[in-house]
Order: C-alpha cells, then structure tokens, then sequence
C-alpha cells in the first residue's frame, strides 16, 4: 500500500506512455492491503446514518 501511495505523490511532470496494463490483484494481496479491526457489529446509526464507532464501517 505505502509503495501504491508513494507513486501518487510523485509529481515529475508530464510524461508520456505507449502502453498500460492494468490486472486484477491477487487474493491475498488485497488482504495484505486491508487493516482495521471490528469491534463491534453495529454498522451504522440508523438516526443519524452516521457509522458506528468501532463498528464495520467506522471511519
């Protein structure tokens, strides 16, 4: 991911390219992506609409 970041930041100027490949990842290297950790199983705040703390989709 940091690797994935860093080649955002990066601003060289215009460049030019004949060709790109894009692919699918791999299992696994999606979960070496992902972090966080579920606390909770509340999603969201249905009042509010707004995410749980340490639920699924807390921010």
């Amino acid at each position: 991911m940091k690797a994935l970041l860093d080649l955002f930041k990066q601003t060289s100027g215009e460049e030019q390219f004949d060709a790109i490949k894009i692919g699918l990842a791999s299992p696994e290297k999606i979960r070496s992506w992902s972090f966080g950790e579920v606390r909770k199983p509340e999603t969201i705040n249905y009042r509010t609409f707004k995410p749980e703390r340490d639920g699924l989709f807390c921010a």
